[in-house]
């Protein structure tokens, strides 16, 4: 993908074209979801307030933080509330992944990076996450000068911006940025349930070798689809730029992978998490033998930094290997 591409698909997932704040459902046991709703629709409600840039052309500064930061549990409907915060607002705006944006800059470099996205009314990014000090510095550094030029961003992310990179490198060393990104950000906490557990009970569906071939045949004739073997998969994902894997689910309807086994390695898992966030958006069916997917990571991974990674692909891995995937 060139950097227009990239550029060109930083847009919600198709499963949240319809996504509004109206036709989000708040959980009436979590009063914090009806909140977040509030919130962001208060945070759409200042634009129109200010437009930075030029030395003639500064106005008063709208009140409160120039982003919001949704924090949460996964499946409590933070990626929808984003979606339907980008919809509400003006001009030209963009939304994607925290990986989407760093590949953004990998393409493009910094400085044309920058250049795209400048004068932007909105940055959404969904799954904030800072694996390494590379990336943290990198993220504040840009956000601070999209910010400065009148740029307003929101993010989801499963961990609170002061934690960000917990687990994963000495984020002590990296104190200052991190609060840097923190102090830009309305905090708003949103509670609850797993929404794809609460319509999916069970476990990722496993399916015999009987079963896997009617099944991938049935959806072969149906639409496009796909079969591999698992560790196949696994070694061409390291061939690929994870920024790129949308490319690889472009147009498909299932998927097929046979002799799933749970994963020892850490940059192959984060890999496939990936895979999975790309299959999830497009909404594609996953069939697969083997070991269930929703064991795919190991105890000792889901004891480590990446927890929450790894729960919030198992999750979506549930949803995907039933028949009918819950949006």
């Amino acid at each position: 993908m060139s950097g227009s591409e990239l550029a060109a698909s930083l847009v919600p997932p198709r499963q949240f074209a319809r996504a509004t704040l109206e036709n989000y459902v708040p959980d009436a046991d979590y009063p914090s979801q009806a909140e977040a709703v509030a919130k962001v629709r208060a945070f759409a409600g200042r634009w129109g307030t200010h437009r930075g840039g030029g030395l003639f052309g500064r106005r008063k500064a709208p009140q409160g933080k120039p982003g919001i930061y949704l924090d949460g549990g996964f499946g409590v409907g933070k990626t929808h509330l984003l979606a339907a915060l980008w919809k509400l607002a003006p001009g030209r705006k963009y939304f994607g992944t925290f990986i989407e944006y760093t590949a953004l800059v990998g393409a493009l470099g910094y400085a044309g990076a920058v250049k795209l996205l400048s004068g932007a009314t909105l940055l959404a990014i969904d799954e904030f996450e800072l694996d390494d000090p590379g990336d943290t510095m990198m993220m504040s550094r840009l956000l601070g000068e999209l910010v400065a030029s009148g740029t307003r961003i929101a993010a989801t992310s499963n961990t609170p911006p002061n934690a960000l990179g917990e687990g994963r490198f000495a984020a002590v060393d990296f104190l200052r940025e991190i609060s840097a990104l923190a102090d830009r950000f309305e905090i708003v906490r949103i509670d609850g349930l797993d929404y794809r557990r609460r319509e999916i009970e069970g476990h990722a569906i496993a399916l015999d070798d009987t079963a896997f071939e009617q099944e991938l045949g049935q959806a072969a004739a149906a639409g496009a689809a796909t079969s591999d073997d698992f560790g196949a998969l696994l070694r061409h994902l390291a061939t690929v730029h994870p920024s790129r894997y949308v490319k690889l689910v472009d147009g498909l309807d299932a998927i097929g992978i046979r002799g799933v086994r749970t994963l020892t390695d850490q940059s192959d898992a984060l890999r496939f998490v990936a895979m999975v966030d790309r299959l999830y958006d497009a909404q594609v069916r996953v069939l697969a033998t083997g070991t269930p997917l929703d064991r795919v990571f190991g105890d000792e991974m889901l004891a480590g930094g990446y927890r929450k990674k790894y729960l919030r692909a198992t999750s979506r891995l549930i949803a995907l290997t039933n028949p009918q995937p819950v949006a």
